[in-house]
């Protein structure tokens, strides 16, 4: 079942992230990596910025989570993480289904360059890789990420985006 999250589910997202984001260590940069991954504080201005997240809840428990941030013209997906021991089940599939259902223009989604398995679950589910030029204009448009993280990142985009760069 898919629910918005609300304040008592901050410890079950927080947890859950830093969980699944293990699958980061020896992928991203070392000088990119710390533990935990994402800190209480900064998860709590993630939310304070707007990011809204949902999670997926079976047998009791949330087993991923997944925010949509509303930018200007663009939604964007942030933070899309499910349960170490529940990968490849479907959940995240299901929470991007639901996401992208109550979104509203053309979506936009940045991730690690490295990380092959998010960038081919995104591709999977109908969105293209932009070219690095147009990344590059993208990630301090729509995100507020270090210099060094735009270095190493990549942004894909739904269907519906009309790219600027025609490369």
């Amino acid at each position: 079942m898919i629910l918005k999250c609300e304040k008592v589910d901050f410890s079950d997202i927080y947890e859950i992230i830093n969980d699944a984001a293990k699958a980061y260590k020896g992928i991203i940069p070392p000088d990119r990596w710390h533990e935990p991954y994402m800190s209480e504080k900064e998860l709590y201005e993630q939310i304070e910025d707007g990011v809204q997240f949902w999670g997926y809840r079976e047998g009791g428990r949330m087993q991923g989570v997944m925010g949509i941030q509303y930018k200007a013209d663009v939604t964007l997906i942030r933070h899309a993480y499910v349960r170490s021991e529940n990968r490849n089940r479907g959940i995240g599939g299901k929470l991007l289904s639901h996401l992208l259902a109550v979104s509203a223009g053309p979506v936009l989604i940045g991730t690690w360059a490295d990380a092959a398995w998010a960038i081919g679950f995104y591709q999977k589910n109908g969105f293209r890789l932009l070219p690095k030029t147009e990344t590059r204009i993208l990630l301090p448009k729509y995100w507020s990420i270090p210099e060094r993280q735009a270095e190493v990142s990549v942004v894909l985009a739904s269907p519906d985006w009309n790219t600027s760069d025609p490369s």
